[in-house]
């Protein structure tokens, strides 16, 4: 029996996590020490690829100065063999992705996203590289979220649910049966628990080997084993990475036997990338030239701690976007609010890391009936699961919710302290992909929306009103008041 040993490392939602922090004594984290550990295990290892499944974009100043083009000369200097899209690489629009595309030096594989009027593919689905004669295939899958971020642009369609996805698989891998493929890996981008469900759907005739994944931020201490796959997915930034020591038998190919962990990028096991650093600090002195003014300061360090409650920094930024406007109610996006902590100090860098999606916000005006259903479903049972990514909002000053989960019941629904009635019309504001995905987000047909008043644009960029009104603001405080609480 001929074998060979595959090092197969891999990363997902980078967002742009660029720079290493300081630690006691080490550094931790950064894609200079990334790129080192890279390099000195291709400088060890006959057979080594690395992976990125998916969200290199969003998260820091220098990504979005840059509007990505930073983050992909970055990337083509840490060298990926294979890429998929997440739902971020969208961020900056369709037409500059494919702009982005060309200027990666690394092949992006996408299966599910498509054009509406001929259904031609936008990337490549798959791609088979060749590492010294063996030959792995990677197919790429992105989540529904990537449609909703392209809402606006018609043309582009996916096929977005788990089903579709599976048997997109099943299609490129039937047609490849006579192509000699030693290793099948599903790269994707559609969170944990879908990537559960599609190894579900996989016939195992398909003969997929792995799944790395990525979306959900979920940081696994082993893979999780689903239909006899291995799924795995390594967190979120860049102090850590995933590696596959793989045993391949190339008469039968297929593999024998697999080692995976999860290991910390730090400067006690990981040399620097001097090259990728120059080009980082480069990057890194223009940005600081133009953000590292400081716009207000915090009474103390103010925090967004977990996305599914309310903040303290969630109650803060919907504040200032209700205060004086013509809305009595602000849901804030909670996803949109990138850092976990900000402040006490706050430089303009600091806010716009922490706030990246300058974003029109929408006013609509919905029933009190509406509303319930809307929060009810914005509480649903899936928003509490370990790796849920459905989408959570903060409220303004003025909002109180009670919710029993053991009873699926709002047991208390009032603005400005009185009970909020079926028939009470609610002037609500949304962020401005929220507005474009309301009812897959609400679960409230838009018809019915635009029925009681045509919904009207109230701000054209949120970030311009946070910048504004805390330049003028000093000691500024926020406090977890209970205008959300979930009982059980």
């Amino acid at each position: 029996m001929a074998q060979e040993k595959l090092v197969l490392l891999h990363s997902n939602d980078m967002h742009g996590d660029f720079l290493a922090e300081s630690k006691e004594g080490y550094h931790e984290g950064g894609v200079s020490l990334l790129s080192g550990y890279i390099k000195q295990v291709r400088s060890e290892e006959k057979n080594v690829l690395f992976a990125i499944a998916g969200d290199m974009f969003r998260g820091s100043i220098i990504d979005s100065e840059y509007k990505g083009f930073s983050t992909i000369e970055l990337m083509n200097f840490l060298s990926p063999d294979i890429v998929t899209l997440g739902n971020h690489e969208v961020d900056y629009g369709l037409a500059h992705l494919l702009f982005l595309e060309r200027c990666a030096k690394f092949p992006i594989v996408n299966a599910n996203m498509y054009i509406k009027s001929n259904h031609a593919r936008l990337f490549e689905p798959y791609k088979i590289l060749d590492v010294n004669g063996l030959k792995v295939m990677f197919i790429g899958i992105v989540t529904e979220e990537v449609l909703a971020s392209t809402r606006s642009e018609e043309i582009i369609g996916s096929f977005i649910d788990v089903w579709e996805a599976a048997k997109q698989v099943g299609v490129i891998v039937d047609n490849y049966k006579t192509t000699r493929v030693d290793l099948t890996v599903l790269l994707t981008h559609i969170g944990f628990e879908q990537d559960k469900l599609l190894a579900q759907l996989l016939d195992p005739n398909w003969g997929i080997d792995l799944i790395i994944g990525g979306h959900t931020h979920t940081l696994l201490e082993e893979p999780c084993i689903v239909n006899g796959v291995p799924i795995v997915q390594v967190g979120v930034g860049t102090d850590q990475i995933g590696r596959f020591d793989i045993e391949i038998d190339t008469e039968e190919h297929k593999m024998l036997s697999y080692k995976w962990e999860c290991l910390p990028i730090t400067s006690k096991n990981c040399p620097s990338d001097p090259i990728l650093e120059s080009v980082l600090n480069n990057y890194k002195s223009r940005t600081d030239q133009k953000y590292m003014r400081i716009i207000t300061n915090f009474k103390r360090t103010l925090t967004h701690p977990d996305r599914y409650q309310e903040t303290e920094l969630g109650n803060l930024f919907a504040d200032l976007l209700q205060v004086d406007s013509s809305f009595e109610v602000m849901l804030m996006g909670s996803g949109s609010i990138r850092l976990k902590q900000l402040g006490p100090i706050v430089q303009y860098q600091e806010l716009k890391e922490c706030l990246p999606f300058n974003a029109p916000v929408y006013m609509l005006e919905v029933t009190g009936k509406q509303f319930r259903h809307m929060i009810s479903f914005m509480l649903r049972d899936e928003a509490f699961n370990e790796d849920a990514h459905t989408e959570f909002y903060q409220v303004s000053k003025g909002m109180k919710i009670v919710y029993s989960r053991s009873k699926h019941e709002l047991l208390e629904f009032s603005l400005n302290g009185k009970e909020i009635t079926d028939d009470q019309i609610i002037r609500i504001a949304l962020q401005d992909f929220h507005y474009k995905n309301f009812t897959e987000f609400f679960d409230v047909p838009f018809e019915e929306v635009i029925a009681n008043k045509k919904p009207r644009m109230v701000i054209t960029d949120d970030f311009s009103i946070f910048e504004e009104l805390l330049s003028s603001m000093n000691n500024v405080d926020s406090h977890v008041e209970g205008r959300i609480t979930i009982l059980d």
